[in-house]
């Protein structure tokens, strides 16, 4: 598959799955998440997918600070409702990342283990975009996404939509587009914000 060179200069999320673990994907348990991988399963990259990305990446990181982050053993609340500025999407890609799921996930062996139902929240009674629950120790990260600290995501789709986009603006969106992906990325510091 041809993609954007960056993509590979991106961190890979580490997580330990106990649930592949015990169905033989691996004999560890550990699996590795690329931004290639979301990318694959969102369809596209933009600053929603890299900015739930990021929230994981960074939050995971605080929320297990001397350990893998335990994969299907995260508790995944959001703020916003699934139409509301793209949350579903955001929803989707920390679903992925972390294995948690509303209803429609795996509902565990026999006697309840390994499930990944009900650990997903939308519209969650929360002060920050995002929230991270370690199910085991009860311990919570915030989260808050902050792009326009860097870009104007909108300003660029503008320019290649808008009435006054020239034949060269439209031409030059897609690398432009990518590039604001890259520079959110770049200074992922400034746009992850961590509530502890």
């Amino acid at each position: 598959m041809e993609y954007q060179p960056f993509f590979d200069d991106i961190e890979p999320i580490v997580l330990v799955d106990e649930l592949a673990k015990f169905l033989g994907v691996n004999d560890t348990g550990i699996i590795e998440i690329s931004y290639l991988d979301i990318v694959k399963t969102a369809g596209h990259s933009c600053g929603t997918v890299a900015g739930a990305y990021l929230s994981a990446l960074l939050g995971l990181k605080a929320l297990f600070p001397d350990e893998m982050p335990k994969r299907g053993e995260i508790k995944v609340e959001l703020k916003r409702a699934t139409t509301e500025e793209n949350a579903g999407v955001v929803g989707c890609v920390l679903s992925n990342i972390t294995g948690a799921t509303t209803d429609y996930g795996f509902g565990g062996i026999p006697g309840g283990k390994f499930c990944r139902r009900d650990l997903l929240f939308y519209e969650a009674n929360i002060d920050t975009d995002i929230r991270f629950t370690c199910l085991d120790t009860g311990k919570s990260i915030g989260v808050n996404y902050h792009p326009h600290k860097v870009v104007n995501p909108m300003k660029i789709l503008m320019s290649a939509i808008g009435e006054n986009a020239t034949p060269e603006d439209i031409e030059s969106f897609p690398r432009r587009f990518q590039e604001m992906v890259k520079t959110l990325f770049e200074n992922k510091e400034t746009v992850i914000e961590i509530i502890a």
